[in-house]
């Protein structure tokens, strides 16, 4: 893999867009909410990109993954207007055709119902009370969308579960830095995340879904 030149994106017929979720400031970097920041700085490590350049309300960089072109992208706008970023970006690279627009889009983000260090790929559904995909539907005005779904949520025994016991949740945890221990599960879903949009962009969603929906 190459890092890729800004011309590279604009020239190639279908630059897959890759979205990572998240808010900006140096007081959310190791939060579960900022996973999807965190995806896209693996990526970016993994492939020799530098996700330092602003456009369309974001943090971007440009790689190449299989021989198409890649656009990383942490936006700048906080959680709850993701949408106007991943809007702003998509109407630079497909003016004249939204809908292969979307279908070039993969977005990055936080579950709190997967556990922490499993991924799921869907390519539609509601937002599930996440603020940044919410906003993203709002902005699409659609649910059809790829996105990958990174699991923050702790894992609870079967006897936490029957004595009804919830996961935490709320901004009290999503904003919270994670435990060393947490970030370790966490740093392997990452690898996983990052393989599954190698897979997305080399062999298409169909076949990435199969694969890591199942491992997961």
């Amino acid at each position: 893999m190459r890092p890729a030149s800004d011309s590279d994106a604009r020239s190639h017929k279908a630059p897959l867009i890759v979205v990572g979720l998240g808010n900006p400031g140096m007081e959310y970097v190791w939060t579960p909410h900022n996973a999807g920041f965190m995806a896209i700085d693996r990526i970016a490590s993994q492939t020799g990109a530098v996700v330092g350049n602003r456009r369309g309300r974001a943090l971007t960089g440009i790689t190449e993954i299989g021989g198409r072109a890649i656009l990383l992208a942490k936006p700048e706008t906080f959680m709850n207007l993701s949408g106007l970023s991943v809007a702003a970006l998509l109407k630079e690279f497909y003016p004249d055709d939204p809908e292969v627009g979307r279908a070039s889009l993969i977005v990055l983000y936080d579950e709190l119902d997967l556990t922490l260090g499993t991924i799921k790929i869907r390519e539609r559904g509601s937002p599930a009370g996440h603020n940044g995909a919410r906003s993203i539907t709002s902005s699409l005005g659609t649910e059809e969308w790829l996105r990958i779904r990174i699991g923050v949520g702790q894992k609870l025994t079967a006897e936490a579960i029957a004595a009804g016991a919830r996961r935490p949740g709320g901004s009290s945890y999503l904003l919270s830095p994670m435990r060393k221990s947490d970030l370790a599960l966490l740093d392997e879903a990452l690898d996983r995340v990052a393989q599954a949009v190698r897979q997305i962009a080399v062999e298409g969603p169909a076949a990435a879904m199969n694969e890591w929906n199942r491992r997961s």
